[in-house]
């Protein structure tokens, strides 16, 4: 993980050599942070030097990112996205509690130095975190296998163990999921999809007993890493974490290796579902004789998002390119669901 120096946020800072908090000669805020009231906020937090410059590195649906710096250090700002968004959905302290818990554990995350829930700053709660360098390289077997022991590492780590016993309600959890899904799917139906109510049937007919609960990352995959010189030095993205059944981050994970036009940045060559479910099962030591009705889950979970994709663009509601073909992925994610339940 990069570390700027002496005077990385978090640590206590000097004098600013007389500059003032602000924004730096030239810098323009990016789309939902004004930079001028961060860093008056972060300079009186003790956080920052002087003047600040950012960019945003991720938008859209998701949780915004900023990549900042103040001259001497940089830096990362996360916050929801523009507009109205569900605080259940977007809660910036739930991502920065569960980092900040994996502190110090064998589950590589950046670390974390500030959490401001008043909205009033920047227009939206925030928390400021470690710049990691690293990218998103194409999969390969050896990263594939290393993926796989960070997962099995985060499921070995007993969440009161962290203070993150409370975290979640794993009783129940495959169920919730289950029902969850089914009621997206209702909510977006603008055709016909041969097969998934067969599979929703099929999943809430023959649901699993759970093994011990896990702190679950929710979204599991090479593109919500940061790897570099081949290492994974980060997971990120920790907005859908919680506590439940670690088996569907496993299947999530197989799945998004075998289907990788669903996680295209990242195609490559993924081994075999079933040697990294071995080396999972070996590395955790946890049952997956039933890692199938799992990855049936997740397709159904991915088919119902690429299906409420699809109605969301044939009713005009999308903006960018590439939505015109999700609504293709949904045939072979129902298919694969059924012949793995």
């Amino acid at each position: 993980m990069s570390d700027p120096g002496a005077n990385h946020p978090g640590t206590d800072l000097p004098e600013a050599n007389g500059r003032k908090a602000g924004v730096s000669e030239g810098a323009a805020d990016p789309p939902g942070l004004d930079l001028g009231r961060l860093a008056d906020h972060l300079c009186e937090a003790g956080l920052v030097r002087g003047p600040l410059s950012a960019e945003m590195i991720t938008g859209g649906k998701s949780n915004l990112t900023y990549v900042v710096r103040d001259g001497d250090a940089t830096f990362v700002v996360r916050r929801p996205p523009l507009g109205h968004v569900l605080a259940t959905a977007h809660d910036m302290s739930r991502e920065y509690r569960v980092m900040s818990a994996l502190q110090d554990t064998p589950v590589p995350v950046p670390r974390t130095f500030h959490l401001c829930q008043d909205a009033d700053v920047i227009g939206a709660p925030f928390y400021v975190m470690e710049y990691v360098e690293g990218g998103q390289p194409p999969i390969d077997p050896a990263l594939a296998h290393q993926l796989v022991d960070v997962l099995a590492a985060l499921h070995s780590i007993a969440p009161g163990s962290v203070g993150l016993g409370d975290f979640g309600r794993p009783d129940g959890f495959l169920e919730r999921q289950v029902s969850r899904w089914k009621r997206q799917l209702d909510a977006s139906r603008s055709r016909e999809v041969t097969g998934i109510d067969e599979l929703f049937a099929r999943l809430s007919q023959s649901v699993p007993r759970s093994g011990e609960p896990a702190i679950v990352h929710g979204d599991f995959k090479l593109g919500n890493t940061l790897v570099a010189d081949g290492r994974v030095k980060a997971v990120l993205d920790w907005e859908m974490s919680t506590l439940g059944d670690p088996l569907t981050d496993l299947a999530l994970f197989l799945l998004y290796g075998d289907f990788n036009q669903l996680d295209s940045d990242n195609a490559g060559e993924s081994p075999p579902a079933d040697e990294l479910a071995a080396h999972y099962a070996e590395a955790s030591g946890r049952d997956i004789s039933r890692v199938g009705w799992y990855i049936g889950l997740a397709c159904f979970k991915l088919a119902v998002i690429a299906e409420g994709i699809h109605f969301r663009f044939t009713q005009g509601l999308t903006v960018g390119e590439g939505f015109a073909e999700v609504g293709e992925q949904v045939a072979p994610l129902v298919a694969r669901g059924l012949e793995e339940v």
